[in-house]
């Protein structure tokens, strides 16, 4: 969900256990420094086949306020530098929810090709779209936004992760970041995300869950990996995070 306020340099609209080694994951020494969990992520995500063109695209969704622009930030680091694509510059004030053709048309289709997708970025503030912004392929492209596991995009995903967090605590983490100035789109927000989402869930499909805690980040299998024991594995940040 996009913020009306100030959110990505913008005005912008509301919008564990030890590591356990697998096929996915190579053995890493036990440690104690933050981050851990984010970096064993970037490394499995490196290994993985391409899903569009010669990128790996990765989704990171979730519920607004649930803590995907941050988490993906640091990712994106630990990829050095990876490109987002924030879905807060695919949506607009008149599609929340309906940018998925665009999408297909203006990235994943150049993409695809082993071409530079272009895109035109929304301005939340003057309501129009802005100049069109180039998308080169890279090794690992992030997707972040609400919608990022939706149906038109899971085939293109190498992975998707959803941000474990509540809904009502989401929502309200977003309510108190984006203060009382933005309560009314809040309203109009949360009852668009509710249809989305029950018409077009991610978490069932998701591949990773990430929770974030006092340390970091832990990384869980997600409900679309449950049952495949050769991709069961947990990261987490802090003291027990070993192989």
């Amino acid at each position: 969900m996009v913020r009306i306020g100030t959110d990505s340099g913008r005005r912008v609209l509301p919008r564990g256990r030890p590591l356990e080694c697998s096929r996915d994951i190579r053995r890493q020494p036990s440690t104690r420094t933050p981050g851990t969990a984010i970096r064993a992520l970037a490394a499995q995500l490196r290994r993985l086949p391409p899903s569009c063109g010669p990128a790996r695209l990765v989704g990171v969704d979730g519920h607004a306020g649930s803590g995907k622009s941050t988490f993906t930030a640091r990712l994106a680091a630990a990829l050095d530098g990876a490109p987002v694509l924030r879905l807060d510059d695919v949506a607009s004030h008149e599609e929340l929810f309906a940018w998925d053709g665009r999408l297909l048309t203006e990235v994943i289709e150049p993409l695809a090709r082993g071409a530079s997708a272009h895109y035109s970025p929304y301005d939340w503030r003057t309501r129009r779209f802005g100049r069109p912004r180039a998308l080169p392929p890279a090794p690992v492209i992030l997707v972040e936004g609400v919608g990022a596991g939706r149906r038109a995009l899971r085939p293109h995903l190498a992975r998707l992760l959803w941000m474990e967090l509540p809904r009502e605590e989401s929502w309200a983490r977003g309510r108190a970041r984006d203060g009382a100035e933005q309560r009314e789109f809040w309203t109009g927000w949360v009852a668009a995300e509710r249809r989305h989402f029950a018409a077009d869930p991610s978490r069932p499909f998701a591949d990773l869950l990430v929770r974030q805690t006092a340390a970091g980040y832990e990384v869980l299998p997600g409900p679309a990996v449950t049952r495949e024991t050769d991709r069961k594995v947990t990261h987490r940040d802090g003291p027990s995070a070993k192989c």
